[in-house]
């Protein structure tokens, strides 16, 4: 445990010294989303959804969203590019250091920039007068939750393949249907049945929906707490089998 926060250090390292390249997105993206899916969007659905204006319902969503994305940026190419191109990972094992806490290390650092990105935008949504309870903040954890839920399959993905033409295809057939259909931009109960459960099999529904819980203050109930062991399950999967890919290519 220790030796895998040595390996945080590095990636937080490294970060700082080339933040300022992904600061100015990580405040635009929020603003020009809600201006553009919150505000323009909004003002064509009368009414709201289910019971709140079109801006506050969405944005929840979009937090969780933006949590995934940024998981997904930081779980592929650049674990990709520490196998094929830079080779970090085995530089980083021929050092005292476990397959456990080369990975460990790796994915706190991808929960951190989940936890930095998911922030961004709920300061954002404040400004624009979407808060509308106290457990808005618990909005972070989730985000962290279904980043890490989305990052370590992700990650053991990456770790599997040679090529970045293969991550084309996790973005086409994967990470593109999960963030349309996933209860971001309208009611799932709106989709198909067989859409309809897709959705529900895949992590980000499941984020947004505690999203949604915490920023407009309903009790979540017991679908809060499956919603909470599911993408459990997602992050003790993930770290399993990128566990097993890792170890089999740098451990000789």
């Amino acid at each position: 445990m220790v030796a895998g926060a040595y390996v945080l250090e590095y990636h937080l390292v490294n970060y700082r010294r080339t933040w300022r390249s992904s600061a100015l997105s990580t405040l635009v993206l929020p603003l020009l989303t809600m201006l553009g899916f919150g505000v323009g969007v909004g003002s064509y659905v009368s009414g709201g959804v289910e019971g709140a204006p079109y801006l506050d319902w969405i944005v929840p969503g979009l937090i969780a969203s933006t949590a995934v994305q940024t998981a997904i940026g930081e779980a592929t190419w650049p674990v990709l590019s520490y196998f094929e191109w830079l080779k970090v990972y085995f530089a980083q094992a021929a050092a005292p250091l476990r397959v456990a806490d080369i990975l460990g290390g790796h994915l706190a650092f991808m929960a951190f920039r989940v936890l930095t990105a998911a922030a961004a935008f709920l300061v954002v949504a404040a400004v624009f007068g979407t808060i509308h309870s106290w457990w808005a903040p618990l909005t972070l954890v989730v985000s962290v939750l279904t980043g890490l839920a989305v990052a370590a399959p992700s990650v053991a993905y990456s770790s599997s393949i040679s090529s970045d033409s293969y991550l084309a295809i996790l973005m086409r057939f994967a990470v593109l249907p999960m963030s349309l259909f996933s209860g971001v931009f309208f009611p799932v109960e709106s989709l198909p049945v067989v859409l309809r459960w897709a959705a529900y099999v895949l992590p980000l529904w499941h984020g947004v929906d505690l999203s949604r819980d915490a920023m407009l203050g309903l009790a979540p109930g017991w679908i809060g707490l499956l919603h909470v062991v599911y993408l459990l399950i997602w992050c003790v999967a993930g770290w399993a089998v990128a566990h097993r890919c890792f170890r089999r290519r740098l451990v000789v």
